[in-house]
């Protein structure tokens, strides 16, 4: 019974290290594309460069910060309930390019 335990916990671990960042597009879609398909309250728009580059001078981690925590009309964590911080970096390096 032990052994038979520890393999399914192996195996659990094994499936949790293999989820993967959700990819930013998809990020984008769901949560991101409300306000900043067209820079709804000051929002940077998606793809364009000008408006990002002074908010990736700050540095991705900040930014995440950002997201976290909210900011002006964003609320804590955007509009994404179920987002990591490597899909909240994935939707801004999308939403940046």
């Amino acid at each position: 019974m032990k052994k038979l335990l520890a393999v399914v916990a192996v195996a659990s671990l094994a499936m949790a290290g293999s989820v993967s960042a959700q990819e930013g597009k998809a990020v984008f879609e769901k949560a991101c594309h409300v306000c900043h398909a067209m820079g709804v309250a000051g929002a940077p728009v998606a793809h364009d460069a000008a408006q990002w580059e002074p908010r990736l001078a700050k540095g991705i981690d900040a930014l995440v910060g950002s997201v976290k925590s909210g900011l002006n009309a964003m609320p804590p964590g955007g509009m994404c309930t179920d987002c990591s911080d490597d899909d909240y970096k994935a939707a801004i390096e999308f939403m940046s390019k």
